[in-house]
């Protein structure tokens, strides 16, 4: 990185903090710590911007710690997502993941199965247009399990790694309350899924009438699954059969996270 990148960098970044310290206000509470997180905000903007994506969410992480009644708080929480997000879908080798050599015989499927993740992560992580690999190739791999926990009440998804929460999203959940509440496993993942009406008939994948959208997770309980939907204003609402429903972009993209066996805890 040359001198001007650097000298720019240093500017925003110093120019964020001021303005952190004027967002709390001069003669408020706020006064003693909002120079040190203002610090740190700086900090964390730069490391962002010199595409270090780890050391600028441990910085939101420590603001979040040492601040956690300061204002921008939930906006620190939104970008520890953000960045846990891009982490995941970046080649950086986490404490959750491994770099793995590819063997003779060895296939994306092989290797996603062997360590309970996906196809579509191990891709999208080390940036593969194709399942096309090699001996020798070295890939980022996920290890540490995923789970979901949906919570009825706030009609929000969590996509969470032990207790690191990695996106919340918001779905739609059963109408009078009629999603079932308890722990539940992934058993089956459909792309572009037919759906077969209550009264008969069979609406095909892209149908207006089709309403699991682009994919389909089912639940080991019979008839409940996560989808994705053809009526998107419904979400944030209790407005389906039982199912949990989403944006199609977002449960494409939890589709590609989790595999089967993924454990979903649903909460009133």
């Amino acid at each position: 990185m040359n001198k001007k990148i650097i000298l720019v960098i240093a500017v925003v970044a110093t120019a964020i903090g001021v303005g952190l310290v004027m967002r709390w206000g001069a003669g408020s509470r706020m006064d003693a710590p909002a120079g040190k997180a203002a610090e740190l905000l700086a900090e964390a903007k730069k490391s962002e911007l010199q595409g270090d994506l780890l050391g600028a969410k441990n910085m939101y992480q420590q603001l979040v710690g040492e601040f956690p009644n300061a204002r921008p708080v939930m906006d620190w929480q939104k970008k520890i997502e953000d960045l846990t997000m891009r982490l995941l879908f970046s080649p950086v080798i986490t404490a959750k993941s491994v770099e793995y050599e590819v063997k003779p015989g060895d296939s994306l499927e092989k290797i996603a199965r062997e360590h309970k993740t996906t196809v579509e992560l191990i891709k999208r992580s080390n940036n593969l247009s194709s399942e096309n690999i090699f001996p020798g190739k070295k890939l980022k791999v996920w290890t540490a399990p995923f789970s979901v926990v949906v919570d009825k009440s706030q009609n929000t998804l969590i996509l969470k790694s032990d207790e690191e929460i990695f996106k919340t999203y918001t779905i739609a959940s059963g109408t009078n309350n009629s999603t079932p509440v308890g722990t539940f496993k992934i058993i089956e993942k459909l792309v572009n899924p037919p759906w077969y009406k209550p009264g008969g008939g069979m609406a095909p994948p892209g149908s207006p009438e089709n309403i699991l959208g682009t994919r389909w997770m089912g639940l080991n309980k019979e008839g409940y699954g996560i989808h994705g939907t053809t009526e998107p204003k419904s979400l944030g609402t209790q407005s389906t059969a039982g199912c949990i429903r989403m944006l199609n972009a977002e449960v494409e993209e939890l589709y590609g996270i989790v595999p089967q066996g993924t454990e979903v805890t649903i909460v009133d």
